[in-house]
């Protein structure tokens, strides 16, 4: 019975730190090497880091990418590695360099390059024309990237017909919830077809805005999971191949010789034979998956950590207002980054409750964190006053309140500034889709941790949160007591906006989806209700350019997932 050892490194990588990323790869050879492991996969573009975005502009960025590549080459004897990396050829391509037994044994273009949603890949590399099957061990493997093997067909059709038994195919796909369960579905299906191992190495870590949740994973030719990493973390997968099942499920299936031309593919012989006939016993790994809410949560506190560390920040700033999304915000921030390392801000005007004011202390009591408290009704009168004459008479409107919002904003960019601690915004995208949110206010900030999660979601995150510890860390005040901006007496959300239970799926239909007013009506929302909440969300583009950024965990988040025109007549509400 042939088997066949593969390793998927499943790895955080940091755009730019080519000598960080390289020195991560070296130790992860050495401890499939020490396993006996025969193939490692790493993920796409792991050299660079992913994505590079326009530092592929740049000539001196590209040759340093080469230069790295090559001092892995040493590191890895006695074993065959995939590492995905920038080729240079005349063009750029994004690639999988196969290194066996120390040297550069080929290299694979990614041919079927993606251009929607986050990605922009062909305003950079240029697809590839060629592919090829390695023998590695005795067994056929075909080396793919990424999109190539989300669509049917080739490449990965060639490489079966060509005579692989693996395909190992290396991504860089970013997390938004529920994905991972499309994503083993496409996975099986073309296992399935080809009658192959599909082995998906997937990497992990967030990057700017997208977070990427690993979970790679093994199919069988049936398209049977086999094996699966966990989520969110760093992990050696491990796995062994009953390369025969390969075999069998080709012969019975009178389907998958029958196009067996393999055009166009390269044959490339490595070795006959495995690393070692005796091999240290490994485990069977099936990593379970996560509940919704704690795929999310660690989707959130993963992007902020590694946005926070990969930015050279140690410390964070929140400002508390005993409000829920500040309260979640916080927990992700202390859970992410530790107690030591967040400071809660309050800055009570003379239109915070006193309920509030004890929620956040009793929130930063159970959190462990350092609370300091900023009245801010000096600044308030004071800015009131010089602006008492260009207002004129007249009752106070949206501008006095935004007035308390924007002092905030000032206070805390300048405990930013004074101690070097990034600033946490704490606004949700129910919020960020209809501007109720102030510019240079509580948008002030380096990183916007909730920005992609529906008000409703924030809710059962903080539930979430408190069902971890068997206590409630977010105090159930804050839980229960209607949301409130506390901008004015008496104030409410919801005497601005519709009810967050009929905002957030009206929302998810608008911006997620695209679906017209019409068609947001016919699920049975008010017709007025949709317009109003529709023209909100094209009228604050505007603001939207100009927040920080924030972790991607909706299939459609704004910034790089949606671009729409700030100067925009176009307004079929």
């Amino acid at each position: 019975m042939k088997k066949l050892r593969v390793g998927l490194a499943q790895i955080n990588t940091t755009v730019g730190d080519l000598d960080g990323n390289v020195a991560k790869v070296i130790d992860y050879v050495r401890r499939a090497r020490d396993m006996g492991v025969d193939v490692v996969s790493f993920p796409e573009l792991t050299v660079s880091g992913y994505p590079p975005e326009d530092l592929l502009l740049r000539p001196r960025f590209l040759r340093d990418n080469q230069q790295a590549l090559a001092s892995l080459l040493p590191h890895c004897q006695g074993i065959t590695v995939i590492v995905g990396c920038i080729d240079l050829d005349h063009d750029i391509y994004n690639s999988a360099a196969v290194i066996h037994d120390g040297r550069l044994a080929g290299v694979y273009h990614k041919q079927l390059l993606p251009n929607y949603g986050v990605f922009d890949e062909k305003r950079y590399f240029r697809s590839g024309t060629g592919a090829q099957v390695y023998r590695i061990g005795g067994v056929g493997v075909g080396v793919n990237v990424c999109e190539d093997i989300w669509h049917p067909g080739d490449p990965t059709r060639a490489q079966a017909w060509a005579g692989a038994q693996v395909i190992i195919n290396i991504n860089g796909s970013p997390y938004h919830a529920g994905k991972s369960a499309s994503r083993q579905q496409m996975l099986g299906t073309r296992a399935s077809d080809y009658g192959v191992f599909v082995c998906y190495t997937n990497m992990v870590g967030g990057q700017d805005e997208l977070v990427f949740d690993g979970g790679s994973m093994v199919l069988g030719p049936q398209g049977a999971l086999v094996a699966r990493a966990g989520v969110f973390e760093e992990e050696l997968l491990i796995c062994d191949l009953d390369v025969e099942e390969a075999l069998q499920r080709r012969l019975r299936d009178p389907r998958l010789p029958a196009d067996s031309a393999g055009s166009g593919v390269e044959s490339v012989l490595l070795s006959d034979e495995t690393s070692s006939d005796v091999k240290l016993a490994i485990e069977e790994r099936l990593a379970p998956l996560l509940e919704p809410a704690a795929e999310v949560y660690a989707a959130l506190v993963c992007g902020t950590r590694d946005y926070v560390r990969k930015t050279r920040f140690q410390k964070v700033l929140i400002a508390l207002s005993g409000g829920i999304d500040s309260s979640l915000v916080a927990a992700i921030a202390v859970d992410a980054l530790g107690p030591e390392n967040v400071m809660g801000v309050s800055m009570p005007s003379r239109y915070s409750s006193e309920g509030s004011i004890k929620d956040a202390q009793e929130l930063a009591e159970n959190l462990r964190i350092e609370l300091i408290i900023i009245p801010i009704e000096a600044a308030h009168g004071a800015f009131l006053d010089v602006l008492a004459k260009p207002f004129g008479p007249g009752e106070a409107g949206v501008a006095e309140e935004n007035l308390q919002s924007r002092i905030r904003g000032n206070l805390i960019m300048s405990l930013s500034n004074k101690f070097g601690s990034l600033v946490l915004t704490t606004g949700n995208k129910s919020e960020m889709a209809t501007g109720y949110a102030t510019l240079y206010g509580d948008m002030a900030g380096g990183f916007a941790v909730i920005k992609d999660v529906p008000k409703t979601l924030v809710y059962g995150l903080a539930r979430y949160r408190n069902r971890q510890d068997g206590k409630p860390i977010i105090p159930e005040a804050i839980l229960i007591k209607p949301p409130s901006a506390e901008l004015k007496p008496g104030q409410l959300d919801q005497d601005t906006l519709p009810p967050y239970e009929v905002l957030d799926p009206v929302l998810q239909a608008y911006v997620e989806e695209d679906k017209s007013p019409d068609d947001i009506a016919a699920m049975g929302f008010d017709k007025a209700i949709v317009r109003r909440i529709i023209q909100m969300v094209d009228r604050n583009e505007y603001k939207r350019r100009q927040a920080p950024p924030g972790v991607k965990i909706t299939p459609r988040a704004f910034g790089r997932d949606r671009r729409l025109p700030i100067a925009n007549a176009y307004h079929p509400a």
